[in-house]
């Protein structure tokens, strides 16, 4: 019976490691494929308009339904993990706007999240533990190992959507500027230069295109345009942002040229992008040792002193038995 119950524990232990792999492995596969779903909802708007905002609808309704549920749940998971204090809270605003999370609920949500996913994980993961190892002492650490990591899940993602989001900020800020500058030597203010880059990025640099829109509606709504520019570095922590800035704050308070204050911010900030590709290319010979020494290395010295080795073995020992 014994030996039966821990043939069963093995199998379910089994299965629920395989169902795991399984879930994560199609959440990867669905966030790598996700361009490619994009495009063919772009051709099949082009083909079929009306099928393409019924399921827009769709899914905009299904959005609303989740963000419904987590609305009420927010509450309750969240009020143990709010920070007591101001100082935090404006950190924890900060960072989720510089994921791109600025609405209302955001801070709600994110801590409810983390609550939502603490609880689950320490009850997944203290089912399992209990139910393979009984009630022990390491039962009870792998139930708070699993929860703990459930805890910390979010802040990793959290941290992950923010280096993502300033990357792309930084690799398309330069080709922003290059358009800026154009529009504003054809005779382009500086509202109406960034309406037209923040329409014509919009497809190829959708982060850059959302901050400058943003910029062009509060300007719009009569928001003083240093406060406008001064917001966007604050808001997206992006140092070259608030740079641009402060050049623009500068040359609109000194009456100086706009275009040519664009332009040198922009050959600066190729320069640096330079500068880092050179720094990523030469760390490229340091990095390969690991993967040298663990699996090239092995596989050549096996295949250059493997024959040698078989050789000295047949000769030699036949002697040494002999002798």
């Amino acid at each position: 019976m014994e030996l039966g119950s821990i043939d069963t524990q093995f199998l379910l232990i089994i299965g629920a490691t395989f169902v795991a792999i399984g879930a994560l492995t199609w959440l990867v596969l669905d966030t790598l494929m996700s361009g490619r779903d994009r495009t063919s909802k772009r051709l099949q708007a082009l083909s079929d308009p009306r099928r393409a905002v019924a399921e827009n609808e769709k899914e905009a309704k299904k959005s609303e339904a989740l963000s419904r549920v987590l609305e009420k749940a927010s509450p309750t998971f969240a009020k143990p993990l709010t920070p007591t204090n101001e100082k935090d809270m404006s950190k924890l605003r900060q960072e989720l706007s510089e994921a791109g999370f600025r609405s209302e609920s955001a801070v709600l949500s994110y801590l409810a999240l983390r609550g939502i996913f603490a609880v689950a994980f320490l009850l997944a993961g203290g089912g399992v533990s209990v139910f393979a190892y009984g009630l022990t002492y390491g039962a009870l650490v792998r139930t708070f190992v699993v929860g703990a990591l459930g805890f910390y899940l979010p802040t990793m993602a959290l941290a992950y959507l923010r280096s993502r989001r300033k990357t792309q900020l930084f690799l398309g800020l330069p080709d922003a500027l290059d358009l800026l500058v154009v529009c504003v030597e054809a005779g382009l203010g500086l509202d109406q230069a960034m309406r037209r880059v923040a329409e014509e990025m919009q497809k190829c640099y959708p982060v850059i295109a959302h901050e400058f829109g943003l910029c062009n509606l509060q300007l719009q709504m009569g928001r003083p345009r240093n406060e406008v520019l001064t917001d966007l570095g604050a808001r997206t922590g992006v140092d070259d942002l608030r740079a641009l800035a402060s050049i623009l704050i500068q040359a609109d308070k000194f009456g100086s040229s706009i275009a040519n204050a664009l332009r040198v911010q922009s050959e600066s900030m190729r320069t640096r992008r330079q500068q880092i590709a050179e720094e990523k290319a030469a760390k490229t010979a340091v990095k390969l040792i690991f993967p040298l020494v663990l699996f090239i290395f092995p596989g050549i010295f096996v295949v250059l002193v493997g024959p040698a080795g078989i050789q000295m073995a047949r000769e030699m020992f036949p002697a040494m038995a002999g002798k």
